[in-house]
């Protein structure tokens, strides 16, 4: 069995895979050594890969190096796809490794890849296989905490619903619906133009604000959970496989 772990700016997860099946997954705010012995201590181990964007306790890294084949994700690291962004070094982790998941899942398609988390970001990888990048955008919890930050005094909104009418009757869904209508026409939007472009093309909506556009999700525009842990684990089997 295989140990994935994708240390997010705002969770931690750990999952055990089995092959291609994800087995166990676990989510926490600030991981350390002890939870990820905990969390494995059921299952046996033989290759665990990290994937990190911020910084973590070395421990972990010292711990996973010497019990398992292991690999940490890096620029050099080898892929199963050709790597056209101009920058490679400054690609975000969970941006590859999403593409990667779903250029395996519909393989020879034009795929647009969106992942609402911190950030809605999008990717975009051709038919052949060739990453050429996307864009970045700040995610809905980004967008509440700026529209409190940068005023004196909008009140800043932590339970957010999943839809709102388009017309706010008060302040607080004034708010609610510049952001999440706003995140959605923009979504949609997007989608929109890259369709005029590419018309054959496969969308794929993930990350843990994926709730928020789930009535945009269309035939050829498909659900997929935990797209960046899928990702991983591809990579992984790639490079102990080579």
């Amino acid at each position: 069995m295989k140990l994935i772990l994708d240390f997010g700016n705002t969770l931690q997860k750990a999952a055990i895979f089995d092959h291609n099946q994800l087995i166990a997954i676990k989510a926490f705010k600030k991981i350390s050594l002890k939870n990820i012995q905990d969390f494995i201590a059921s299952f046996t181990i033989e290759s665990a890969i990290l994937s990190s964007v911020i910084n973590y306790n070395k421990d972990i890294y010292s711990y996973l190096q010497t019990n398992f084949r292991f690999i940490e994700l890096a620029t050099d690291t080898p892929i199963p796809i050709k790597n056209k962004y101009a920058s490679p070094e400054t690609l975000g982790n969970d941006r590859l490794a999403a593409i990667i998941s779903a250029n395996i899942t519909y393989n020879n398609s034009n795929l647009l890849v969106i992942n609402a988390g911190t950030c809605i970001t999008y990717d975009f990888i051709d038919k052949n296989s060739n990453y050429w990048g996307g864009a970045i955008s700040p995610g809905i919890k980004i967008r509440f905490k700026a529209l409190h930050n940068f005023t004196d005094k909008l009140p800043l909104i932590l339970k957010n619903k999943k839809s709102t009418a388009l017309i706010g009757n008060s302040t607080e869904n004034s708010i609610l619906s510049g952001v999440i209508n706003g995140s959605i026409a923009e979504v949609e939007n997007i989608i929109s133009n890259y369709k005029k472009k590419y018309p054959d093309l496969k969308v794929i909506i993930s990350g843990g604000d994926m709730k928020y556009f789930d009535k945009i999700i269309k035939n050829s525009i498909f659900a997929f959970p935990n797209i960046v842990l899928f990702g991983l684990n591809i990579i992984l089997d790639f490079n102990v496989e080579n």
